[in-house]
């Protein structure tokens, strides 16, 4: 299997913005922006792109981006002392030149590793000089349109029929997205982060967003790893990983082992 196929691109974005291309040989793709970080496209063999990102969005800072694959770090929302959602997704990233060794079986896929190191500004808010960053029923959740009260999971499988904004936790490491209308499933893969993250807008919250189209909740699920009941406190010297990994399979595929948080999306 020849690895010449195999292309990382460094290459300018929307607005100017540095974004890195991805493509390994089975034609599949993908582009990470470096201002957050953050994942903005996923295509598989056939060019279909995974990834939701809003036709809205507007790729300026210091506006987050809308959609894809955000690291929000070090907090969720309004769940710390700091800016909404962290300073993660509001800073530019650099490509880590002399990156730590990568997994033998890698060899024929495309990668890039990523490093987001602090500023002085960061230092004021964030005084450390050593940080990294690297299924549902019976799960009690909080609820963030009721305040974040906590209620436990009575459905067998989540449905959606308005806005939805929840935080499950001690979820399994695997969850399923299952998408009856397209015939296929994601599969999230986590560890280190024991909590998941499900959201839609819904039709009104979705109008009010500037930059979030009018309709685009039809299209579009939010389900993303966490840490939020237990925020990990790390000791000088102390480091702690975090991994999320996403996967699309047809939903024949799928096995019922998985013991997944089970997401029906409703076309």
């Amino acid at each position: 299997m020849s690895s010449e196929k195999v292309h990382v691109e460094h290459c300018k974005g929307v607005n100017g913005l540095d974004k890195v291309i991805l493509r390994e040989i089975r034609r599949c793709s993908a582009e990470v922006y470096l201002y957050g970080g953050q994942v903005t496209s996923w295509k598989n063999a056939h060019g279909e792109e995974l990834l939701f990102v809003s036709s809205k969005a507007s790729f300026r800072p210091p506006r987050a981006i809308r959609g894809g694959i955000p690291i929000c770090f070090p907090q969720l929302k309004s769940t710390g002392s700091l800016e909404q959602y962290g300073f993660a997704r509001n800073r530019i990233w650099s490509i880590d030149l002399d990156p730590p060794p990568s997994p033998s079986d890698i060899s024929h896929k495309a990668y890039v590793d990523l490093i987001l190191t602090h500023s002085e500004e960061d230092m004021k808010i964030w005084p450390h000089s050593e940080v990294r960053v690297e299924g549902l029923e019976t799960l009690d959740y909080l609820d963030n349109l009721k305040n974040g009260e906590r209620f436990t999971e009575q459905e067998d499988a989540i449905t959606f029929e308005s806005e939805v904004d929840k935080v499950y936790l001690s979820t399994p490491t695997k969850i399923a997205i299952l998408d009856h209308e397209r015939k296929r499933t994601f599969e999230l893969r986590k560890d280190g982060l024991p909590d998941a993250v499900v959201w839609n807008p819904w039709d009104k919250k979705a109008k009010s967003m500037a930059d979030f189209g009018d309709n685009e909740y039809m299209h579009m699920l939010c389900v993303e790893a966490a840490c939020v009941e237990e925020p990990i406190t790390l000791k000088p010297g102390e480091e702690w990983k975090g991994r999320q990994e996403i996967s699309a399979v047809p939903s024949s595929y799928c096995s019922e082992q998985l013991d997944p948080l089970r997401l029906l999306l409703r076309g």
